[in-house]
């Protein structure tokens, strides 16, 4: 679900101050076509819930799984998909670009 910028943050820190444990991810690096310019956020809280975009089809999903692992086990990470990847078909990312996503949890 796309949403501002401002929307993401704010629901970012309304989930966390609700005791759930929440992990952003934001566009870093983009490269050639990519659905999400740099800065781009997406926001998962500890139930698998979203709201912003990263992305894009199963991309998104990825990086969702990503974040679900950072708020269990606290550690941030860097996580990328490109063509080249032979996963790049699989993960939705057809479009010929590169992306660098950075998932961290939320204290």
């Amino acid at each position: 679900m796309l949403s501002n910028e401002t929307d993401i943050l704010a629901a970012a820190e309304a989930w966390r101050r609700a005791g759930r444990g929440v992990a952003l991810a934001t566009v870093i690096e983009t490269w050639g076509s990519a659905p999400r310019p740099v800065g781009s956020h997406l926001v998962v809280d500890d139930a698998g819930n979203f709201l912003g975009s990263v992305s894009g089809g199963c991309v998104e999903g990825a990086v969702i799984t990503e974040s679900l692992d950072a708020i269990a086990d606290g550690r941030a990470r860097t996580i990328a998909f490109g063509v080249a990847d032979e996963t790049a078909w699989q993960v939705g990312l057809s479009c010929g670009g590169r992306i660098r996503v950075f998932v961290e949890p939320v204290a």
